[in-house]
């Protein structure tokens, strides 16, 4: 990447099979915490075709804005005319063995496995809030990761290392500090 293009938001894409949670949550992290320095979208292989209230629930109570938010497919992003994606992460078991597909400007790809809170059932017990938090946790501390890194002197093969690399952080949820 070079230094003209660090003047310019990057775009990121996250995509997940059903685009109801996990990579929801990713996009509203970033578009919190990138600052404008990126432009976040998500997207699904087969959308649900609604947020998962849990996640609309969560990220309302963490202060990040949910209006915009919904479920769509990945198709929309490549599709002519759609916005040229520096990276796109994968957030899903599911959706990282399928077939995507090609994406316009030849963006930096990388796997950030997280565990579907979606899956675990709404039994009045917390345990589905407890998942939706850890899984929002594991994409905050590792979408802070990424926006340390130095992007715009890394050339594409490091930085293609660096996204990998993150993808493997095993560290637990972080909290998210409350903000005055």
């Amino acid at each position: 990447m070079s230094a003209g293009e660090a003047r310019k938001p990057y775009n990121a894409l996250f995509l997940c099979t059903g685009n109801s949670a996990r990579s929801i949550l990713a996009e509203a992290l970033l578009r919190d915490l990138g600052k404008g320095r990126f432009n976040a979208f998500s997207a699904g292989s087969h959308p649900k075709g609604e947020v998962h209230p849990a996640a609309l629930r969560l990220l309302a109570e963490q202060g990040l804005p949910i209006a915009g938010l919904r479920s769509k497919s990945w198709d929309e992003f490549a599709a002519p005319g759609a916005p040229a994606m520096d990276f796109v992460f994968t957030v899903c078991d599911q959706a990282a063995g399928e077939v995507c597909p090609i994406w316009p400007g030849m963006p930096i790809t990388g796997y950030w496995g997280i565990p579907d809170p979606a899956v675990v059932a709404n039994d009045g017990t917390g345990a589905q809030m407890l998942a939706f938090r850890a899984a929002f946790g594991m994409l905050e501390r590792r979408i802070k990761l990424f926006l340390a890194l130095p992007l715009a002197s890394l050339d594409t093969q490091a930085l293609k290392h660096e996204v990998e690399a993150i993808g493997e952080t095993t560290d637990g949820p972080e909290r998210r500090e409350s903000e005055p």
